[in-house]
């Protein structure tokens, strides 16, 4: 009880704090937040003209309805982020900017980092139940159906021009994976580049990172954006009491947390015709002592390799008509190499192989002026998912299996303007795997402007995901693991209602959303001691979300968000573990000198979360701070980030897959960041 009530004072002390904090900012900007009192209040707004009520900058995201639109004409809930926020306020990875939006938050092990979204995020879960897009081209591989966000993400942060978080259930457009939502990475075009740019970074633990870039737009319209990364990481020294013995370093892991990656991107583009390649290829050190392997040795680690290539035709033709068309072909790579002594001491190596091709074409066409009519079809062809573990000395096969699936896809979505104040948004789409019967999501919406800069949405959604390889074939011949080849697909229903109001240069949005699982999959430890993953039954999830945002003219932005989540087991009636009940997001950025000198900061607060054994890890509250230098000499800009400013110490859970119960995570780290451009 006194534990809940600190919690309770402290959110509301940071949720005051955060306010009185934008409040500043609007003051500095020279406007009042607390319009609404002020003697002088303006006329209703049904009075103001259009041009007033909209002194915003509204953005428009792609990949909720495959086409560009206004955020607010949306069927969905959803988050940018830019390439300027990106900059501004020093993120590394895509799990530092998806760690930065609404609802959004990031649990790692050393490893990997695994997103969480609206209270769900379930230990030995790789990111399968959020689809992952780069201009539209699935990401998520043929063997995990991973969602990479953290170094191992197959593009460049500084190659994204915007980040569009899309919550809720997309199989209505994508299939299997959209559960909780699409991310949808958009990359930058030359005219961003402006040519040859060299950007070098050193940070804490012995980082650097290095990249070259060139985009130009030629004068036969030719447009090219090339681009090369190579970074390295030492990593600092590790304790963890859980290994605290003289047998195993007293607990102390040393050299064993390096990450070191390699990333390469191309994109040609004439006319309607677009090329797009993208490779990456990443190690990571293992310091927890994961899979039962030797604790304390440099010779476990991890190896991701990921590429594709896309080929699309898109064309606008008369009368409001556009047509895109694309092949694709994908490949990825696992390497374990896992030091075990069972004994006697050997080297365990995991291979996982995922080889696809496939295309998709949709058309659509307005009409009356009013209507969109999008209907579309994907083929998809896993020719190759191959596992493979087994022992080197002594030889031992635990698992080689070679297999191949395929999916057809075929949707259908309409938006209509009922009225000049009411849009339906509506859609479906029909799935047929190999393996598994087929499946119909649907998605509707009603979304309402009963003002010019006030919008309701009213939505509903479907979606599923069928089981991966990994979780239906995948064993270690009983060292962790074993395989559960009677996985059946999960579901997920969504329900949700969302207000948004622009108002005097004001974003404000308010958003509640129940969902419910079905034959939801989670690893679980059997009664013989082995991991497996199993369909577990119902899990109900349920939350609010508020955010403020806004730019000032001055250059000033500020954004702050709460979210109140959970998520309950309902054949148990417990709450699962690893999800915070309070999420309170606060960011900034304030030019100091115009053009040349500014200063973001961003301050994130989560609350307590359980741990698989009952045990429960503490709220925190994290400042990260980065001063930016643009074109001081020349064209050159400097950064330097503060992470972690105050080296708060905190942990995250864990899976099964690790003896502790959770795992501490960075204190105060530094990064200095030059980017030049000729």
């Amino acid at each position: 009880m006194i534990e809940h009530l600190k919690i309770t004072i402290k959110l509301r002390f940071i949720i005051a704090t955060l306010c009185v904090g934008l409040s500043l900012l609007n003051l500095a900007a020279g406007m009042s937040v607390c319009f609404a009192a002020s003697a002088d209040r303006p006329r209703d707004l049904t009075d103001l003209p259009l041009e007033e009520l909209m002194k915003v900058e509204v953005s428009t995201v792609q990949g909720a309805s495959k086409y560009e639109q206004r955020i607010s004409d949306a069927p969905a809930s959803v988050s940018i982020v830019t390439s300027e926020d990106i900059k501004h306020h020093g993120y590394r990875t895509l799990a530092d900017v998806l760690n930065s939006v609404q609802g959004f938050y990031i649990t790692y092990d050393r490893n990997y980092n695994y997103l969480g979204a609206r209270g769900f995020a379930r230990p030995g879960d790789y990111n399968t139940r959020m689809l992952m897009l780069v201009d539209g081209h699935r990401i998520n591989n043929n063997i995990y159906d991973t969602a990479a966000v953290g170094s191992e993400f197959i593009i460049d942060i500084d190659l994204i021009d915007r980040v569009e978080v899309i919550r809720g259930p997309g199989s209505s457009l994508y299939g299997s994976n959209a559960f909780f939502g699409v991310i949808n990475v958009v990359t930058k075009r030359p005219s961003a580049l402006k040519g040859l740019e060299v950007s070098l970074e050193a940070g804490s633990s012995d980082t650097y990172k290095e990249r070259v870039s060139f985009g130009h737009r030629f004068g036969s319209g030719l447009e090219m954006v090339l681009s090369a990364t190579n970074y390295r990481s030492k990593g600092g020294s590790l304790y963890y009491k859980e290994y605290d013995s003289p047998e195993t370093n007293f607990g102390r892991s040393d050299g064993n947390d390096s990450d070191a990656f390699k990333s390469f991107f191309a994109d040609f583009k004439f006319s309607g015709l677009r090329v797009q390649g993208a490779y990456a290829a990443r190690t990571k050190g293992i310091p927890t002592g994961a899979w039962n392997t030797v604790f304390d040795d440099d010779r476990t680690k991890v190896s991701d390799t990921q590429g594709y290539i896309d080929v699309r035709y898109e064309k606008k033709f008369e009368h409001d008509q556009y047509l895109s068309a694309r092949l694709f072909y994908d490949y990825y790579r696992y390497d374990g190499k896992y030091i075990i002594d069972y004994p006697p001491l050997t080297m365990n190596k995991d291979l996982a192989v995922g080889k696809w091709w496939g295309g998709e074409a949709y058309y659509s066409k307005k009409i009356l002026d009013r209507h969109t009519i999008m209907a579309g079809a994907e083929y998809r062809d896993n020719f190759l998912q191959k596992q493979r573990n087994y022992d080197e000395n002594p030889y031992a096969v635990y698992i080689d299996d070679i297999r191949g699936s395929y999916s057809v896809g075929a949707y259908l979505q309409g938006e209509f303007a009922l009225s000049d104040r009411i849009i339906l948004n509506a859609g479906a789409r029909y799935d047929h795997y190999k393996d598994f019967s087929g499946r119909l999501n649907p998605r509707v919406a009603m979304i309402f402007n009963p003002f010019d800069a006030t919008t309701l949405k009213l939505i509903y959604g479907e979606a599923y995901r069928i089981p991966n390889t990994y979780e239906l074939y995948y064993t270690d011949g009983g060292t962790t693991q074993k395989a559960n080849p009677g996985l059946d697909p999960e579901t997920v229903r969504t329900y949700e209602i969302a207000l948004e109001q622009y108002i005097y240069g004001f974003r404000v949005s308010l958003s509640g959303f129940y969902y419910d699982v079905r034959n939801l999959i989670a690893q679980q430890l059997d009664t013989d001691g082995l991991m497996v993953f199993n369909n577990t039954g119902k899990a109900e999830g349920k939350g609010i979300e508020f955010e403020i945002e806004k730019k000032w003219s001055n250059g000033i932005t500020g954004r702050l968000s709460y979210s109140f989540q959970e998520m309950k087991d309902l054949e148990e009636g417990a709450y699962y573990e690893n999800f915070p009940r309070h999420l309170v997001k606060f960011n900034t950025f304030v030019p100091i000198i115009k053009k040349k000198l500014g200063a973001g900061a961003d301050i994130r607060y989560a609350s307590s979360r359980k741990n698989l054994d009952g045990t429960w890890d503490g709220g925190y509250t994290i400042v990260n701070a980065t001063l930016l230098s643009e074109k001081i000499i020349g064209d050159l800009d400097l950064s330097f980030s503060v992470y972690n400013m105050f080296d708060k110490k905190y942990s995250d859970p864990s899976s099964r897959e690790l003896r502790q119960s959770d795992i501490g995570q960075d204190g105060r780290t530094f990064r200095l960041k030059a980017v030049y451009r000729f």
